[in-house]
């Protein structure tokens, strides 16, 4: 439940500092709950919200505290953002286009890496006295 918890607490952030929510867009001002559902079973749960301004969540866990979900809006410019997840005991896994990415490895780099795979060292046996 605690991750739950803790999963809707990181979507009300991402969506109140998401660059959308700074616009004065009327929609969003007057924004309404289109649908909501909530079911809470002993082994597990569901939700998922939808929000007349394009905001959507869905989640789902069980009695191991694992976790999937999604959420998604529309930014200013027009575009549909989505973030899916996982949250389980390896962590928080968000997936979606609009995360950032890491730059590629330079050639050079990668050339090194192959090289070193290719060419292991071998560990002399070791002669205590």
């Amino acid at each position: 439940m605690f991750k739950f918890v803790m999963i809707c607490a990181l979507f009300g952030m991402a969506v109140a500092l998401s660059p959308g929510h700074v616009s004065s867009r009327a929609e969003d001002v007057h924004a309404e709950v289109k649908s909501e559902h909530s079911d809470v079973r002993a082994d597990g749960f569901d939700s998922n919200l939808v929000v007349s301004n394009s905001i959507q969540q869905a989640s789902s866990g069980d009695e191991h505290g694992n976790i999937h979900g999604s959420f998604s809006w529309v930014s200013p410019e027009g575009e549909h953002i989505e973030v899916k997840y996982v949250a389980n005991e390896n962590g928080y896994q968000p997936s979606g286009a609009v995360l950032p990415t890491p730059p590629p490895i330079p050639v050079e780099i990668a050339r090194a890496l192959a090289w070193l795979e290719a060419h292991p060292q071998h560990q002399e046996p070791s002669h205590h006295h």
